[in-house]
This record gives C-alpha cells, structure tokens and sequence, in this order.
C-alpha cells in the first residue's frame, strides 16, 4: 500500500467516537500496519471515486473505526516482560492466557474506557500487522480478529470485554501458526509489531444475531471464469450474515459483476446443496467466558432463522420441486434458496452498479487488480436506504509471464494431472515429491483428521527443504468439514502445487476463499482444479505404483527418482503435470 505514514498524519482519537467530524482515528503512536493502510487508502479513494449522490439511497464509507499503533503493542509487551513467553514454544491458548493477565499501557486505558461509555453497538478487533496485507508478504487471515456483542449494560464489563480482544489480537502475533509463517518468509516473530483495529460492526440487531445482511468480496480478476464471463471481468462473492463464510472458504453466491443475471453451471436442484444454508452473526446473548477463542461470541444459524428474523426479501429464491424451478423471492412457500435474485436479477438494490463502479476506481487508483470486502445493510421491508461498509482493499498479483499449455498438451501419456481451471501461472521442474490423500480411504467425516496428518507431514518436509505436489479432495482450506480439508495456510506450507478433485457426494464448486487464496496467489502456489465428471482424470494408478517414502492411515507420501515437469497457462487457466 505504499510506505508506512506516521499515524501524526491521522487525526488523534475523539472520545466522542460517533459524534466526531473524523472516521479514522489512532490512538498511540508507531505505525498502522498493513490493514489500516488499506482502509485509509479505501478512504482517500471512496473521497473521488463516491460523491454522495453517486447510488441514491445507498451511503458508501468505511465504518468508523480508531487504531492502536504499534508503540502501544511494543510498550505492552515490554512492560509486561512478555517474549520470553510469546516466542517460546507453548500451545496457542497458553500464550493468550499469558496476554490476558498482563496489564495495558496506561496511557491508553482512558481512551478505551471513554470510548466503550460512548458506543453499546458491536465491535471488530481486527490485527494490523506491518507484514499483513503487504503484497510481497500478505499474513491475510493468519492473525486472529475477535467481534465482541458490546452490549453489557455496565462499561467496566464492556471495557473489559475489549481489553480481552485487543491482548488476544496481540496473541496472535505468536500463535503456531504466524510462527510457521513467518519462518517461510525468512522473518523472526520478535521482529513482528502489530497494530490493532476497532472498528464498528456493520449490520443491525434482528433479535438476539447483530449481522449485515450481505457480505461480499469482489475481485477484478476472475481466475474460474465460466459461461460467458472472462477473467477480466471480475467475480464477486456475496453471503448472508457475516463475511465469515467467504472469508473462510464457505459456500458462497459467486457471479460476474459483467453478467449478473448468469447462474452458476449447476441443475436447479443441484443448487439447494451448492449454496449457503447457514450464515454467522454476532450472538447478543450471554455466551460461555471464553477469551481465547476467536469465535467466543459469533453463533452460526439455518436459513429458517434468517427467514424468522425477516432478512430474505431481497437475498433469496424459492424451489418449486413439482416444477423443478426457481422463482424469485420468498412470495411462495417451498425451500429458500440464497441466489440475491431480487438484487442481482430485479435490481431491486443497485448493488452490482456499485461494485462495478468501486472495482474499477479502485483498479485504477491501486495500478493494480484489487480485491475489496464490503459490508451492505438494508433496509428489510424497502431494501433502501442501504448502507455500503468499505472494509479493505488490497492489491492482486496476476499472472504476467507467457507459458502455452494447448489442448494436446492435457492428453499425454505421461499426464499426471491435467485441468481447465487452474490458477497461478508458470513453469517449474524442481518438485519430485506428491502428498495425496488416498481415495480408497478418503471419507468427510475424516477430513480434520486429514488435516492434521498433512501439518505433521508438511512440516517435516519444511524442515527438510523439500517441496511437494498436494492432492486431495473437496476444498483445501474450507472452514467447513464437510466441503474439504479445513487445512490453515501454515499447515501446507510446503506445497508448491495444490490439487482440487472432486467426488460425486462432494461435487462443490471452486472455491475462492478470501485469505487462503490471496496467501497462495502472493506465494505463487499453483492450484488446480480436477472434476470427477470433466474430461481430465488424474492417473491415481500410476501414483499407487509408486514406492511410498511414508503411509499414513489417510495420506501417502511418494518421492520421485524425476522431478515432474509442471506448467501452467494463467491467461486460460489450463494446467498440466508430467511424470516421466
């Protein structure tokens, strides 16, 4: 995003949080981190590109939000004689309880207390991290973020209730996980200075959930094109509730901001199992004291709650099973269906004229393809007026160098794997290692299981310098069990190919998962994709006959005496791998 500005250049904090001229405050000095960079460049853009009359009835701004710089981070930790603790070799929850105990800088514990006497609504305590969303480096979901309800009626509780979420925000700055990875960048956790975010939740409160009715994530490059859309054309992912689901590589609506009436390519009833059936909000009840749980006050709920709470209007369709059909709305009684058509279909909501119009000026103000997440509130009787949350923007990497993969290319004897949906770009002829998971043994109800077996093997291959070609089935880095191996970035860190094959009874569309995909994008991991029904197999036999260097009850590890030869076209998104 740039260099790192003094937070001088930004308005101090305002104790009269909501009543202030000024949306973005910091408190403390050092530097913002790559996150609120995003945001105060979200912020200078949304000034040009978003007069107020530029969507009527629509106001587009970042949520108000202040910013603890990283000195308050550093005096935290020395006061507290915390590194001894933090970089040693201690589970994740030791290390936050660590944090929990230790005391704040007191130079910032008034401004904190007066701004939770001034604000009862809930709050995102987001990491911004001098690495995080740095291009060459993007930490994108590796350190935590905690929204808390806010809503306990004395402000010591409330006060307490951030302190909490700020020390774990600081936490996980040494987490297993950021330790692994920085290890992978060739960079030291003591070197890591993190600033923290505390920002506005955008949303309403629809009985005891708080949740924007959409979230999304737009992208002006799209690497799964399908029917008439190209990849310059962009993709957006929108998702009811919280952008938890997206971000976290969940079942999603995916379309082309250039074609937004164009379905999916799936059968009608194909898409009551290939869309979003649960969505997450913040839980306004009590919920069980649990601080160092990131997800300690979010609550995940069934399409029936959303129709109770009275949100669907404008976000869903209706199946009608006697007619095999969608219609549009929830005018009709039948099974609901999460396709925005009253949005993306109707127009009831100029939602997709927005987007496009913020992607480009985006696009252009960046010199780059960008990636933006949002937040849109609306009105659930009228749709309008709405309320368009700008929650970052962050650069792309595409792919630049020419390669040729045609399609006789896909079809040789010695094709390992071959695919149409690739992502990445590239030639390489280093990696002699494959990790698969064993078809014969693969199961669902297995796949944290799975998970688990390839962190181990992944970091004893780091640990050797050796990379490798990982294969398996459903989506690599799904929050969700049930969609695919819920693997952490960190976890396969080794791989520098990724396959993605699917399987009758696990037959979900390719996934595009905010964090997971920008970290693999940024470390220019290869990815494809390989359908079960599509014309490519891939030659499990010949992988079968292969010695195994080590079996597990779920992967097999194979050490080629060649290394295979990977090449991947990024601007038609085919790839091919060839043993010899």
């Amino acid at each position: 995003m740039g260099e790192q500005p003094n937070p001088g250049m930004y308005p101090p904090f305002d104790r009269k949080f909501f009543e202030s001229d000024e949306d973005f405050t910091v408190i403390g000095g050092g530097e913002l981190g790559g996150k609120a960079l995003g945001l105060a460049s979200a912020k200078r853009i949304l000034q040009d590109a978003c007069p107020a009359d530029l969507v009527p009835g629509v106001t587009v701004a970042i949520p108000r939000v202040t910013v603890l710089g990283t000195d308050v981070f550093a005096q935290f930790m020395a006061q507290n004689d915390l590194y001894e603790v933090a970089l040693a070799d201690l589970p994740d929850d030791r290390i936050a309880h660590e944090f929990l105990q230790a005391a704040l800088p007191a130079l910032i514990v008034g401004d904190l207390r007066a701004l939770m006497a001034e604000i009862h609504t809930p709050l995102a305590v987001r990491s911004s991290s001098l690495l995080e969303d740095a291009l060459q480096h993007p930490f994108a979901g590796v350190y935590a973020t905690k929204m808390i309800p806010n809503n306990e009626a004395s402000v010591d509780d409330r006060f307490k209730k951030l302190t909490e979420a700020i020390k774990y925000v600081w936490a996980s700055t040494f987490f297993r996980d950021a330790k692994s990875y920085m290890r992978m960048i060739d960079h030291s956790p003591a070197d890591e200075r993190m600033a923290v975010i505390i920002q506005e939740v955008v949303g309403e409160r629809y009985n005891e959930r708080f949740y924007p009715v959409i979230s999304g994530v737009i992208r002006s490059h799209n690497y799964y094109p399908s029917g008439p859309a190209r990849s310059e054309d962009g993709v957006v992912n929108l998702a009811l509730g919280l952008g938890k689901t997206i971000v976290d590589g969940g079942v999603t609506w995916t379309y082309s901001p250039r074609f937004p009436r164009h379905r999916p390519p799936f059968e009608t009833r194909e898409l009551l199992k290939n869309t979003q059936n649960r969505f997450w909000s913040v839980s306004m009840e009590p919920a069980p004291y649990d601080p160092v749980n990131e997800a300690e006050y979010l609550t995940q709920a069934g399409l029936d709650v959303a129709e109770w709470d009275d949100v669907l209007r404008f976000t869903a369709s209706t199946y009608d099973g006697a007619s095999d059909r969608l219609t549009i709305g929830i005018g009709r009684s039948g099974p609901r269906v999460l396709t925005f058509g009253p949005i993306l279909e109707l127009g009831d909501i100029p939602l997709n004229a927005l987007i496009e119009h913020l992607a480009g000026k985006c696009k252009d103000a960046l010199r780059s393809d960008v990636e933006i997440e949002f937040a849109l509130s609306i009105d659930r009787r009228e749709g309008l007026p709405a309320r368009f949350g700008f929650l970052q923007v962050r650069p792309m990497m595409v792919a630049g160098d020419v390669v040729d993969v045609d399609e006789a290319d896909l079809r040789q004897n010695r094709t390992l794997v071959a695919s149409e949906t690739v992502l990445g770009n590239g030639e390489n002829n280093s990696v002699a290692d494959v990790v698969y998971v064993k078809p014969d043994t693969f199961e669902a109800r297995h796949t944290r299981e799975i998970a688990a077996e390839v962190d181990r093997l992944n970091r004893d291959l780091v640990a050797q310098g050796r990379q490798y070609v990982l294969m398996g089935f459903g989506r690599w880095g799904s929050s969700d069990p049930w969609l695919g191996i819920p693997a952490t970035w960190p976890q396969i860190s080794g791989a520098r190919v990724i396959v993605e094959a699917t399987l009758p009874e696990m037959n979900i569309d390719a996934s595009q998962g905010s964090h997971f995909f920008h970290n693999m994008i940024s470390f220019h991991v290869q990815y494809f994709t390989v359908r079960h029904s599509g014309p490519h197999a891939i030659a499990w036999d010949w992988l079968d006959r292969q010695p195994a260097s080590s079996e597990t009850r779920f992967l097999r590890y194979v050490r080629l005496d060649a290394p295979l030869e990977i090449r991947v076209d990024g601007r038609q998104g085919r790839g091919v791998i060839l043993h010899h």
